[in-house]
């Protein structure tokens, strides 16, 4: 393959093949208007091509405003649904990731030809693997930072997000370590801010990362949130990597493709990408893009883990798309080792692991309960605890066990606080009144005591 193919799913009241190849001007060689030099042999070469259409539903109004409508026709309208494939020439762009985004995000989606456009997939010529490295540590690298070979890597977040000192967050990292923690993460609202600096914050948590591990032969893995301006993140990253880190951090829409290429070529540890302010890329099913297309140009420009929500989580997306982001992320784009660890993350408890590992098939994922552990009634350690129990009762060499992974939860659970879960989870019986057992949050919790 030697041309950038990018798949569309489009909607249009107007014909669906004359807007593909308005499309395709567009974001090539054209314009709204023919202009002097753009002749047949400069559209021959340089002209994007409508290579695929096909229609699917159809509906009575407009996804988004603003769409252009036929002239001289009245009455009601049909919006056509489409999925269409364009073909852009590789000398267009070059293996440059963010003239790519530009070429293949830009501004079609402005135009009034259509009521609705969102870029599914995008399959790159090996130019691109050939410039940018990827992944540098990816699922092979990670676990053996982490010493965890034959189950998920089980982790959590720093909570309350923002607010507590360096100090304070080292003893809390101290509790978790101490409880077995493989991985703990900074929230992505904690930076280096004045009140918790990153400096200040990484020498106390690796203070306490490094006498564990002295003492246990286990290192726990801190992705400290280094997003930054471009200077600031490289010497945040240096910071780490003095106090003996084994992560870092970014907010990927926030540093760019641009900002993490740079990083990357500096990054001597796994980076953990956090894409928050995805929802604005994604939410409507006829706007932005979709994450298969969104993982392949993070994972080109380096990071080694992608956030790809949860199962049963606290936000929109639904459980099939979480588990298709999840194999995204796990296909290989140009060779076997470019692929990146998926995170599963938001809501995220120790019940969620039976479907998770039934619907993904996969344990080389990072499993990061934030509230799921920070928030439990015993204390952030006997959180860990219950997901903890899920691998000890497993081989997860197979998918059979799941009653065991269920069971484990249900007795981790059951002497405390207990509840009754979705459809995927394990039915508990409703502990004894006592002084630990607290109002659940948790909206499908009929007992309010989870």
């Amino acid at each position: 393959m030697t041309d950038i193919i990018a798949r569309y799913r489009i909607e249009t009241c107007l014909p669906v093949e004359q807007v593909a190849e308005t499309i395709a001007g567009e974001q090539s060689s054209g314009t709204f208007l023919p202009v002097p030099g753009e002749t047949e042999e400069l559209k021959a070469r340089a002209c994007a091509k409508v290579t695929e259409i096909t229609l699917l539903d159809s509906a009575d109004a407009p996804s988004l405003p603003g769409g252009r409508t036929p002239k001289g026709v009245d009455g009601p309208l049909k919006y056509q649904r489409a999925e269409v494939t364009l073909s852009f020439p590789f000398a267009n762009v070059g293996a440059n990731l963010p003239t790519l985004v530009a070429t293949v995000c830009g501004n079609l989606y402005e135009l009034s030809d259509h009521t609705g456009c969102k870029l599914l997939d995008l399959e790159l010529p090996p130019a691109f693997g050939e410039k940018y490295p990827g992944p540098q540590f990816g699922v092979a690298g990670t676990r053996e930072l982490a010493g965890v070979y034959d189950r998920p890597i089980f982790g959590t977040i720093v909570k309350p997000s923002v607010g507590l000192s360096p100090a304070q967050t080292a003893e809390l990292v101290r509790e978790l370590g101490e409880a077995g923690i493989d991985f703990v993460k900074d929230d992505e609202l904690q930076a280096d801010g004045p009140h918790c600096p990153l400096k200040d914050r990484v020498s106390a948590v690796m203070r306490v990362i490094n006498n564990l591990a002295e003492k246990t032969g286990k290192k726990v893995m801190f992705a400290f949130n280094i997003t930054d301006d471009l200077d600031a993140m490289l010497r945040h990253h240096d910071t780490v990597v003095a106090a003996g880190g084994t992560c870092v951090m970014v907010s990927l829409h926030s540093v760019g493709l641009a900002g993490l290429v740079e990083l990357r070529k500096r990054c001597a540890l796994p980076i953990h990408g956090h894409r928050n302010g995805w929802g604005l890329y994604t939410r409507h099913p006829l706007l932005g893009v979709e994450y298969p297309a969104w993982q392949k140009l993070w994972r080109l420009a380096g990071v080694d883990h992608l956030h790809v929500n949860g199962l049963q989580n606290k936000f929109w997306e639904p459980d099939d798309s979480v588990v298709r982001s999840v194999r995204a992320c796990m296909t290989p784009m140009f060779r076997p080792d470019d692929t990146a660890m998926p995170v599963l993350s938001s809501g995220q408890w120790g019940g969620q692991a039976p479907e998770t590992y039934r619907l993904t098939g996969t344990t080389d994922l990072m499993y990061v309960a934030g509230g799921g552990i920070m928030a439990h009634p015993m204390g952030p350690a006997a959180g860990l605890r219950g997901c903890n129990n899920v691998s000890a009762s497993v081989n997860f060499s197979t998918p059979s066990p799941l009653a065991l992974m269920a069971g484990s939860i249900v007795s981790a659970k059951r002497a405390h606080w207990s509840c009754s879960p979705p459809a995927t989870s394990p039915q508990c019986s409703p502990p004894r009144p006592s002084a630990k057992v607290r109002a659940c949050r948790r909206s499908w919790c009929p007992a309010g005591i989870c």
